[in-house]
């Protein structure tokens, strides 16, 4: 098994990666600086937990536009199943393929997890906010997808609404 990766803290400087989107556009997170970004790792798409919170930023992202975030998603899923999912759920934000997990590892979000009494290294459901300048402002590990987006809007102190 592959060792837990670090997690990162508020403060730090966020890591750099360079994914390729569902469209087969390279990305980074250089490339948003000056605009806050809110990163978020999933483990699988069109899985119900990962539908339910990416579908809940979909719907949430005016609201993340207007107070001047941008949103990424990053999976251990390959493009072609990222462009199926981001084009079945009308998702349009990035979509970002991390088949090696080297991001995800990169950012604390690869480790040891149990489903269904088997233990296994995988991805962990994380969250975080990256402000103007690439670092940390807030990371949350072990999301629950439930009403994950608005809580993270309350804690952005964004209003309903927006």
């Amino acid at each position: 098994m592959i060792n837990s990766s670090e997690e990162l803290e508020v403060g730090q400087s966020a890591p750099d990666f360079s994914l390729t989107d569902a469209t087969g556009t390279v990305r980074t997170l250089a490339e948003r600086r000056g605009t806050p970004v809110i990163v978020y790792f999933y483990p699988a798409a069109f899985t119900p937990g990962c539908t339910t919170e990416a579908c809940d930023f979909r719907d949430n992202l005016g609201s993340f536009q207007g107070a001047g975030y941008a949103v990424i998603g990053i999976s251990p899923d390959p493009v072609a199943k990222l462009a199926e999912f981001a084009a079945a759920e009308q998702l349009s934000f990035p979509l970002l393929s991390d088949e090696s997990a080297d991001v995800a590892k990169a950012w604390g979000a690869w480790g040891q997890k149990t489903r269904n009494g088997r233990t296994f290294d995988g991805l962990i459901r994380t969250t975080a906010v990256i402000d103007a300048a690439g670092v940390v402002t807030s990371i949350e590990y072990n999301v629950d997808p439930a009403g994950h987006v608005a809580r993270l809007r309350e804690s952005l102190a964004m209003q309903s609404g927006e």
